[in-house]
């Protein structure tokens, strides 16, 4: 752990940690500011629209890392509208001049896979079924991000053991998928309460099979999932994300940091490229207290990149990097505010405030507005 005169020493020699190049795997990153995953609910009928291609492409550097927003690995993913997908050629084939615009610019583009899990509805899933789980558990009705409308949630059906293999499944061909689009790898969104969260964490988890009750057996799911998509598609092209502090959508834990250090270890095993970490002060969306040594012991368990997120600001991303509790930091909200964070912290500029209301445009709205309209530094 670097002390505080690293960070004494870089702001002398004028150094700013989180513009400093990184190995990434076989990735060269030219810096260390990744585009964290973020939903925007503009891909219509789950299919990714034209309109992505300069929203991603404004946020892309030369040798900057940007992530997807959350991406569908089936037909039962779905809990919120108009979400991307990527398991069927009609998905695919949208996604892939997205990504080359991302790569025109010399980005490096991992695609988030994903499934909802409980935090559904009915409306959402094929034949109105019941959403699946790791539980028969319901979410009690949640007042969305604009602080007035409620999400309702159904009541899930629990998977049976035989079925959980087919759900790896899913997700093992959305990762060939994306690679088949052009992607660079995948990031396995493991985090916020959904599915992959709803196995891990046991306030869910309420099963007496093999996929419940230890820590061992509440993480046997995600390490499936892992293995399966390392063996389809390379180590070298896969990340994970994770929040063992979280409690999204009712996902808590008795012991976050035990789910959360035997996650870190056991990734060693299939020497995936990155582990993202999401802070415990963000435990919901308007909460960000001060620990920012929370997540050390996964840091240092993990053998791989270590990415972590969580209410960054350009200061605290800069300690971080310097004090190497971490090798990159994310940046969702004001990324989305500002395509070119990046040269924003370069020069210390002031940021453009993020407007919530526009995070989320449904089909009657235009897609542009809080989306590719955030304003550019002048040059």
């Amino acid at each position: 752990m670097a002390t505080p005169s690293v960070r004494q020493n870089a702001a002398e020699n004028g150094i700013i940690p989180l513009l400093t190049p990184y190995q990434m795997g076989k990735f060269q990153l030219s810096h260390r500011v990744v585009l964290a995953p973020l939903t925007r609910q503009r891909s219509y009928g789950n299919v990714p629209q034209p309109h992505a291609i300069l929203y991603y492409s404004q946020r892309t550097t030369k040798g900057g890392l940007l992530v997807s927003e959350a991406t569908g690995v089936s037909d039962t993913f779905r809990g919120y509208p108009d979400t991307p997908g990527i398991w069927t050629k009609e998905q695919v084939e949208a996604w892939k001049p997205i990504v080359d615009a991302v790569h025109a610019k010399g980005g490096i583009f991992f695609c988030q896979i994903w499934h909802t899990g409980r935090v559904s509805n009915t409306c959402f899933q094929p034949n109105g079924q019941a959403p699946i789980s790791s539980t028969d558990k319901g979410v009690t009705p949640q007042i969305r991000s604009n602080g007035i409308d409620v999400a309702q949630f159904s009541t899930p059906r629990r998977l049976r053991t035989d079925e959980i293999p087919l759900i790896v499944n899913d997700f093992r061909l959305a990762a060939r998928n994306a690679i088949e689009a052009g992607f660079d790898g995948v990031e396995i969104h493991g985090a916020h309460g959904y599915l992959i969260d709803q196995f891990l964490k046991d306030e869910v988890n309420d099963r007496t099979d093999q996929y419940g009750g230890s820590l061992e057996n509440r993480c046997r799911f995600t390490f499936e999932i892992v293995e399966a998509i390392v063996n389809e598609i390379g180590a070298d092209k896969v990340g994970i994300r994770l929040s063992p502090f979280a409690n999204y959508a009712e996902a808590g834990d008795s012991n976050p940091e035990a789910l959360g250090l035997y996650l870190a270890e056991s990734l060693n095993k299939y020497g995936i490229t990155y582990c993202h970490m999401v802070e415990p002060r963000m435990k919901k969306m308007v909460e960000k207290s001060e620990c920012p040594h929370s997540l050390v012991p996964m840091r240092k368990a993990f053998n791989g990149t270590f990415i972590v997120a969580g209410g960054y600001e350009r200061e605290d991303g800069n300690e971080a990097v310097a004090e190497d509790r971490s090798d990159l930091v994310a940046y969702g909200r004001w990324f989305l505010a500002n395509p070119d964070l990046p040269r924003r912290f370069e020069v210390n500029a002031p940021l453009n405030k993020y407007i919530r209301d526009t995070f989320y445009i449904t089909s009657d709205l235009d897609p542009v507005i809080g989306y590719s309209d955030y304003p550019f530094l002048e040059t």
